[in-house]
């Protein structure tokens, strides 16, 4: 084997142009409920790709939704998995940069992951319905 292959890792990251076509994914799926969200979607290594805090959201929605974000590239799972002794310690443990309330989706694309999106603004139900929509918009694969 090649020396230098062998120490080297191979990461598939979100593009920002994506990204954005991504962004404008939830907005409108946001915009059909009737609700006043804020998207981040984020790459593998958790470094935020895209953001925007829509009209009228909430101004905390803005560091939940990349909370959510963050989480669901993470562990690679919807947030909302956890049970509650771990849903109290991973914000604590992770400085809270991870949260398990649900409206996080990781970006998987024919089984690969690529990232994360976080939706916050609407109930834990809007946000999650908001982040599935959005994945179907996309073409991600489905959580």
């Amino acid at each position: 084997m090649d020396k230098n292959t062998t120490q080297l890792h191979f990461v598939s990251n979100i593009t920002a142009a994506f990204a954005i076509d991504a962004l404008k994914a939830a907005f409108s799926e946001a915009q059909k409920i009737g609700i006043n969200i804020s998207v981040a979607i984020v790459d593998t290594s958790l470094n935020l790709v895209a953001f925007s805090r829509g009209d009228r959201a909430t101004p905390h929605s803005a560091k939940t939704s990349r909370r959510k974000a963050n989480t669901a590239a993470s562990t690679g799972k919807p947030t909302g998995w956890m049970g509650s002794d771990l849903a109290v310690t991973l914000p604590m443990a992770s400085g809270n940069l991870l949260t398990n309330i649900p409206g996080g989706v990781p970006l998987r694309f024919s089984g690969v992951l690529g990232g994360g999106l976080g939706i916050a603004g609407g109930t834990v139900d809007q946000d999650n319905a908001i982040a599935q929509s959005t994945l179907i918009a996309i073409g991600a694969d489905i959580n």
